[in-house]
């Protein structure tokens, strides 16, 4: 007597947004309905954004497993892998088991996101995947500052904040995105302003949750902010840029 052959699940990334739930695709949507396994990055704390996002957008999750993926923050890289290693893990048996897996992510699934370690790992073993795009933070704060990212012919650059050598790409031509820089705030505003580019500057915190705050232009004055804050810097001004 033959057993029945499991079809294994597939891994489904999914971009939710910035945090507007109104701001997620319908694709998005409709593969978080679909699935039965929904994991998501877990930090510390109780909370998480990306499940608020989710329920704040009316997806129903009762009767779906929870599934949280522990992402550390830090940069140890052995701790870092072993985690990774953890989290790949405890989805693939899911998969193995049949079940359809959407792994939320907050923004874009293809930027600074954790699913990247995820997609390797799952890939090299063969399981298919689908990646869901999502609107980027930097998107929905250019929105919100009702602003063109760029113009025909101007090269934007997406720089991470915090990391060595970062603040040297603000003398690069063009429009400058600064992701995730509420802790490099001070040091940066002073780089900005050597550059002559802190008039410039616009600020978005929070975009599209509660304690949303927006400060354009920048000064050497402006306070710290938090986790989620992204930095927009125009390039100079000329007939149909910023």
């Amino acid at each position: 007597m033959s057993s029945e052959t499991i079809r294994p699940g597939i891994l489904y990334g999914v971009g939710v947004g910035p945090g507007d739930p109104e701001l997620m695709t319908v694709k998005a949507v409709r593969a978080l309905e679909r699935c039965p396994v929904v994991a998501f990055p877990k930090t510390r704390g109780e909370s998480n954004l990306a499940l608020d996002i989710v329920r704040s957008a009316g997806i129903p999750l009762e009767g779906k497993a929870l599934l949280p993926l522990f992402f550390p923050m830090t940069r140890d890289k052995e701790e870092l892998r072993q985690r990774h290693d953890e989290a790949a893990n405890a989805v693939m048996d899911r998969l193995r088991a049949g079940e359809d897996v959407a792994v939320l992510n907050l923004g874009d699934v293809s930027l600074f996101s954790t699913f990247s370690y995820l997609l390797t790992r799952v890939k090299e073993k063969g399981f298919a995947v689908e990646i869901i795009p999502g609107v980027p933070s930097f998107c929905a704060a250019a929105a919100l500052l009702r602003r063109s990212l760029t113009a025909m012919k101007e090269p934007l650059h997406i720089i991470p904040a915090g990391y060595e050598g970062s603040l040297d790409a603000l003398s690069l031509p063009g429009s400058k995105v600064i992701m995730k820089s509420g802790s490099t705030l001070p040091s940066l505003c002073a780089r900005l302003d050597e550059l002559g580019l802190l008039g410039r500057a616009a600020l978005v915190e929070n975009a599209g949750l509660p304690g949303e705050r927006i400060v354009s232009p920048l000064t050497r004055e402006t306070e710290s902010s938090g986790y989620f804050t992204t930095i927009l810097v125009a390039p100079e001004e000329k007939e149909g840029s910023l």
